[in-house]
């Protein structure tokens, strides 16, 4: 599989210990959810490290002039979670993230056709084109949900290199299907996967992301 698309699996070892821990299927549901927000924080660290928008400046400390780097304020930065998984992630990345706008995203897939539908839109008409946008979407499966969100990003104004994309696991038919229309997009993973079931579900993957979260 040949990509365009920038894929980061970091190597932090907090990174690789939280999803053993969402892995395991002996894991509770209240510890599965301190695993993915313990993600949601990690991913979000590594994500954004070379993508905030900085302002140089000079402050003074208690001795001296210094020149000092801020995160720009006017430039908007924008999370979406992706519903309802995507939720799991939210805590982690909102701590990090904590004068970012949060749009939620409600889609829901078949399961006898694997293709999503929308059921809650938050959306803005139109993002600033400068706008930064994070994606939290635990598992990329089969591509449909991620693309359908892209889609709805695109057709608002936001430029698909503005936008990093964090999920736990990332399986190759998504990778190749955001490849082929979205190739300056970014992805941070804790693992990218060897291939999906019959039923669309990834392997060896976590199971059901949003299922576990909520223990339903």
């Amino acid at each position: 599989m040949v990509l365009q698309l920038r894929v980061y699996v970091p190597p932090h070892p907090l990174i690789k210990h939280w999803l053993a821990v969402a892995r395991d299927e002996s894991t509770p549901s209240v510890l599965f959810r301190s695993a993915m927000t313990e993600l949601g924080r990690w991913l979000t660290y590594e994500a954004i490290r070379d993508w905030l928008p900085i302002t140089e400046t000079q402050i003074q400390t208690p001795l001296a002039p210094c020149p000092a780097s801020f995160i720009n304020p006017e430039i908007p930065i924008a999370v979406v979670p992706i519903l309802r998984a995507g939720l799991s992630l939210l805590e982690g990345a909102q701590g990090l993230l904590p004068l970012a706008s949060i749009y939620h995203l409600g889609l829901v897939r078949n399961e006898e056709t694997l293709e999503p539908s929308c059921y809650l839109n938050k959306l803005p008409t139109q993002f600033n084109s400068e706008t930064r946008v994070l994606i939290s979407d635990p598992m990329l499966a089969t591509g449909g949900s991620i693309m359908m969100a892209m889609q709805e990003l695109t057709r608002r104004g936001v430029n698909p290199a503005l936008v990093r994309v964090i999920a736990v696991v990332a399986a190759p038919p998504a990778l190749q299907k955001l490849n082929s229309v979205y190739p300056e997009l970014v992805i941070y993973s804790a693992a990218v996967d060897e291939r999906l079931n019959e039923n669309g579900f990834i392997v060896p993957g976590l199971g059901d992301a949003g299922d576990r979260t909520y223990g339903t």
